[in-house]
Protein backbone atom coordinates (compact mmCIF):
# COMPACT_ATOMS: atom_id res chain seq x y z
CA UNK A 1 0.00 0.00 0.00
CA UNK A 2 1.40 3.36 -0.98
CA UNK A 3 2.07 6.05 1.59
CA UNK A 4 -0.63 8.66 1.76
CA UNK A 5 -0.78 11.06 4.66
CA UNK A 6 -4.44 12.01 4.53
CA UNK A 7 -5.04 11.39 8.22
CA UNK A 8 -3.21 11.89 11.48
CA UNK A 9 -3.99 10.31 14.82
CA UNK A 10 -2.15 11.64 17.86
CA UNK A 11 -0.79 8.64 19.82
CA UNK A 12 -1.04 10.47 23.13
CA UNK A 13 -4.79 10.97 22.72
CA UNK A 14 -5.56 7.72 20.91
CA UNK A 15 -8.14 5.77 22.93
CA UNK A 16 -7.44 2.48 21.10
CA UNK A 17 -3.79 2.56 22.21
CA UNK A 18 -4.89 1.34 25.65
CA UNK A 19 -6.30 -1.81 24.02
CA UNK A 20 -3.14 -2.53 22.01
CA UNK A 21 0.42 -3.76 22.52
CA UNK A 22 1.44 -0.10 22.87
CA UNK A 23 -0.55 0.43 26.07
CA UNK A 24 2.56 0.73 28.28
CA UNK A 25 4.73 2.99 26.13
CA UNK A 26 6.53 5.80 27.92
CA UNK A 27 5.97 9.41 26.87
CA UNK A 28 9.37 9.33 25.15
CA UNK A 29 8.41 6.22 23.19
CA UNK A 30 5.03 7.70 22.30
CA UNK A 31 6.73 10.77 20.84
CA UNK A 32 9.08 8.52 18.86
CA UNK A 33 6.12 6.68 17.32
CA UNK A 34 4.09 9.83 16.78
CA UNK A 35 6.94 11.60 14.98
CA UNK A 36 7.74 8.72 12.65
CA UNK A 37 4.45 7.02 11.81
CA UNK A 38 2.02 7.87 9.05
CA UNK A 39 -1.72 7.34 9.02
CA UNK A 40 -4.24 6.59 6.30
CA UNK A 41 -7.91 6.00 5.69
CA UNK A 42 -8.49 2.69 3.90
CA UNK A 43 -11.69 1.97 2.00
CA UNK A 44 -13.65 -1.27 2.35
CA UNK A 45 -12.08 -3.95 0.16
CA UNK A 46 -8.71 -2.21 -0.13
CA UNK A 47 -5.62 -4.32 0.56
CA UNK A 48 -3.23 -3.13 3.25
CA UNK A 49 -0.45 -5.59 2.51
CA UNK A 50 -0.11 -8.48 0.09
CA UNK A 51 1.04 -12.06 0.51
CA UNK A 52 4.59 -12.47 -0.83
CA UNK A 53 5.66 -8.83 -0.29
CA UNK A 54 8.26 -7.91 2.34
CA UNK A 55 7.23 -5.82 5.36
CA UNK A 56 8.72 -2.40 6.03
CA UNK A 57 6.82 -1.82 9.27
CA UNK A 58 3.67 -2.79 11.14
CA UNK A 59 0.09 -1.55 10.93
CA UNK A 60 -1.99 -0.54 13.95
CA UNK A 61 -5.75 -0.30 13.50
CA UNK A 62 -7.07 2.97 14.85
CA UNK A 63 -10.65 2.26 13.84
CA UNK A 64 -12.18 -0.41 11.65
CA UNK A 65 -12.09 -4.10 10.79
CA UNK A 66 -9.52 -6.12 8.85
CA UNK A 67 -9.36 -9.71 7.64
CA UNK A 68 -6.00 -11.47 7.35
CA UNK A 69 -6.21 -14.17 4.69
CA UNK A 70 -4.14 -16.65 2.69
CA UNK A 71 -4.57 -17.98 -0.82
CA UNK A 72 -4.61 -21.76 -1.14
CA UNK A 73 -3.06 -23.84 -3.90
CA UNK A 74 -6.32 -23.85 -5.84
CA UNK A 75 -6.73 -20.07 -5.58
CA UNK A 76 -9.26 -20.30 -2.74
CA UNK A 77 -9.07 -17.74 0.04
CA UNK A 78 -8.82 -18.78 3.68
CA UNK A 79 -9.40 -16.23 6.46
CA UNK A 80 -6.88 -16.93 9.22
CA UNK A 81 -7.46 -13.95 11.49
CA UNK A 82 -9.87 -11.08 12.11
CA UNK A 83 -8.58 -7.78 13.53
CA UNK A 84 -10.29 -4.79 15.13
CA UNK A 85 -9.60 -1.42 16.80
CA UNK A 86 -6.26 -1.44 18.62
CA UNK A 87 -4.96 -4.62 16.96
CA UNK A 88 -1.67 -4.72 15.07
CA UNK A 89 -1.09 -6.69 11.86
CA UNK A 90 2.03 -7.57 9.92
CA UNK A 91 4.27 -7.97 12.98
CA UNK A 92 5.03 -11.71 12.66
CA UNK A 93 6.63 -11.42 9.24
CA UNK A 94 8.49 -8.30 10.31
CA UNK A 95 9.97 -10.02 13.38
CA UNK A 96 10.88 -13.18 11.46
CA UNK A 97 12.39 -11.28 8.52
CA UNK A 98 10.18 -13.20 6.09
CA UNK A 99 7.80 -12.16 3.35
CA UNK A 100 4.14 -11.84 4.29
CA UNK A 101 2.51 -15.29 4.25
CA UNK A 102 -0.91 -13.61 4.30
CA UNK A 103 -2.68 -10.58 2.87
CA UNK A 104 -4.68 -8.03 4.88
CA UNK A 105 -7.84 -6.41 3.54
CA UNK A 106 -10.23 -3.88 5.08
CA UNK A 107 -13.70 -5.28 5.83
CA UNK A 108 -15.11 -1.77 6.13
CA UNK A 109 -13.79 1.80 5.94
CA UNK A 110 -10.80 1.69 8.28
CA UNK A 111 -8.16 4.06 9.63
CA UNK A 112 -4.68 2.64 10.21
CA UNK A 113 -1.30 3.87 11.40
CA UNK A 114 1.94 2.56 9.87
CA UNK A 115 4.98 2.34 12.17
CA UNK A 116 8.30 1.92 10.28
CA UNK A 117 10.40 -1.18 10.89
CA UNK A 118 13.35 0.63 12.48
CA UNK A 119 11.10 2.46 14.96
CA UNK A 120 9.16 -0.67 15.93
CA UNK A 121 12.32 -2.78 16.41
CA UNK A 122 13.93 -0.01 18.48
CA UNK A 123 10.88 0.02 20.75
CA UNK A 124 10.83 -3.78 21.09
CA UNK A 125 14.54 -3.77 21.97
CA UNK A 126 14.39 -1.13 24.69
CA UNK A 127 10.87 -1.49 26.11
CA UNK A 128 10.44 -4.72 28.10
CA UNK A 129 6.70 -4.20 28.53
CA UNK A 130 6.21 -3.97 24.76
CA UNK A 131 8.41 -7.03 24.22
CA UNK A 132 6.24 -9.01 26.65
CA UNK A 133 3.06 -7.78 24.97
CA UNK A 134 4.39 -9.02 21.61
CA UNK A 135 5.38 -12.39 23.09
CA UNK A 136 1.91 -12.78 24.63
CA UNK A 137 0.29 -11.81 21.33
CA UNK A 138 2.35 -14.37 19.38
CA UNK A 139 1.49 -17.02 21.99
CA UNK A 140 -2.21 -16.20 21.74
CA UNK A 141 -2.12 -16.42 17.94
CA UNK A 142 -0.32 -19.77 18.13
CA UNK A 143 -2.95 -21.12 20.52
CA UNK A 144 -5.74 -19.94 18.20
CA UNK A 145 -4.01 -21.60 15.23
CA UNK A 146 -3.68 -24.86 17.16
CA UNK A 147 -7.37 -24.72 18.14
CA UNK A 148 -8.35 -24.07 14.52
CA UNK A 149 -6.42 -27.17 13.38
CA UNK A 150 -8.05 -29.24 16.12
CA UNK A 151 -11.54 -28.05 15.22
CA UNK A 152 -11.01 -28.72 11.51
CA UNK A 153 -10.01 -32.27 12.37
CA UNK A 154 -12.59 -33.06 15.03
CA UNK A 155 -15.62 -30.78 14.63
CA UNK A 156 -18.35 -31.03 12.02
CA UNK A 157 -18.94 -28.19 9.59
CA UNK A 158 -22.21 -27.42 11.37
CA UNK A 159 -20.39 -27.05 14.70
CA UNK A 160 -17.73 -24.86 13.11
CA UNK A 161 -20.36 -22.64 11.49
CA UNK A 162 -22.09 -22.02 14.83
CA UNK A 163 -18.73 -21.36 16.48
CA UNK A 164 -17.73 -18.92 13.71
CA UNK A 165 -20.88 -16.83 14.25
CA UNK A 166 -20.23 -16.72 17.99
CA UNK A 167 -16.59 -15.80 17.28
CA UNK A 168 -17.70 -12.88 15.09
CA UNK A 169 -19.85 -11.63 17.96
CA UNK A 170 -16.95 -12.00 20.40
CA UNK A 171 -14.50 -10.12 18.16
CA UNK A 172 -16.67 -7.33 16.78
CA UNK A 173 -19.66 -7.14 19.11
CA UNK A 174 -23.23 -6.17 18.26
CA UNK A 175 -25.12 -3.03 17.35
CA UNK A 176 -27.40 -1.11 19.73
CA UNK A 177 -30.20 -3.63 19.28
CA UNK A 178 -28.03 -6.20 21.07
CA UNK A 179 -28.37 -8.89 18.38
CA UNK A 180 -27.03 -7.56 15.04
CA UNK A 181 -23.34 -8.23 14.42
CA UNK A 182 -21.38 -5.04 13.68
CA UNK A 183 -19.45 -6.75 10.87
CA UNK A 184 -20.82 -7.61 7.44
CA UNK A 185 -19.31 -10.59 5.63
CA UNK A 186 -20.27 -12.15 2.33
CA UNK A 187 -21.36 -15.78 2.28
CA UNK A 188 -18.03 -16.58 0.59
CA UNK A 189 -16.10 -14.90 3.42
CA UNK A 190 -18.09 -16.78 6.05
CA UNK A 191 -17.33 -20.02 4.21
CA UNK A 192 -13.58 -19.28 4.21
CA UNK A 193 -13.71 -18.45 7.92
CA UNK A 194 -15.36 -21.80 8.63
CA UNK A 195 -13.25 -23.74 6.15
CA UNK A 196 -15.99 -25.09 3.91
CA UNK A 197 -17.53 -24.62 0.48
CA UNK A 198 -19.72 -21.57 -0.12
CA UNK A 199 -22.68 -23.79 -1.02
CA UNK A 200 -22.37 -25.62 2.31
CA UNK A 201 -22.16 -22.34 4.22
CA UNK A 202 -25.30 -21.02 2.51
CA UNK A 203 -27.18 -24.23 3.33
CA UNK A 204 -26.14 -24.21 6.98
CA UNK A 205 -27.00 -20.54 7.43
CA UNK A 206 -30.41 -21.24 5.94
CA UNK A 207 -30.89 -24.11 8.40
CA UNK A 208 -29.85 -21.86 11.30
CA UNK A 209 -32.40 -19.31 10.13
CA UNK A 210 -35.15 -21.95 9.94
CA UNK A 211 -34.24 -23.02 13.48
CA UNK A 212 -34.56 -19.34 14.53
CA UNK A 213 -30.98 -19.18 15.79
CA UNK A 214 -30.14 -16.34 13.39
CA UNK A 215 -31.82 -13.88 11.07
CA UNK A 216 -30.47 -12.05 8.02
CA UNK A 217 -30.88 -8.65 6.44
CA UNK A 218 -28.62 -8.60 3.40
CA UNK A 219 -25.12 -9.24 4.74
CA UNK A 220 -26.20 -8.31 8.26
CA UNK A 221 -26.53 -11.21 10.70
CA UNK A 222 -28.63 -11.20 13.86
CA UNK A 223 -27.90 -13.67 16.66
CA UNK A 224 -31.36 -14.58 17.96
CA UNK A 225 -30.60 -17.64 20.10
CA UNK A 226 -27.06 -17.65 21.46
CA UNK A 227 -27.73 -20.59 23.80
CA UNK A 228 -28.78 -22.78 20.88
CA UNK A 229 -25.74 -21.67 18.87
CA UNK A 230 -23.50 -22.58 21.80
CA UNK A 231 -25.18 -25.98 21.98
CA UNK A 232 -24.78 -26.46 18.22
CA UNK A 233 -21.13 -25.45 18.41
CA UNK A 234 -20.62 -27.90 21.29
CA UNK A 235 -19.33 -25.10 23.50
CA UNK A 236 -19.95 -24.20 27.11
CA UNK A 237 -21.68 -20.87 27.79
Amino acid sequence: MSKKEDLHVDCEHCSTRFHSVFCHLTNEDLHLVNDNKWCQSVHKGQQIFTEGAYPHGIFCINHGKIKVHQMGNEGREQIVRLAKDGDVVGYRSLLSGEAYNCSATALDDTSICFIPKNVFLELVEKNKDLSMQIIQLLSKNLRQAENAILHLAQKSVRERMAEALLFLKEVYGVEEDGVTLTVSLSREEIATLVGTATETAIRLLSEFKTSKMVEFSGKKIKILDQKELLKTANLNE
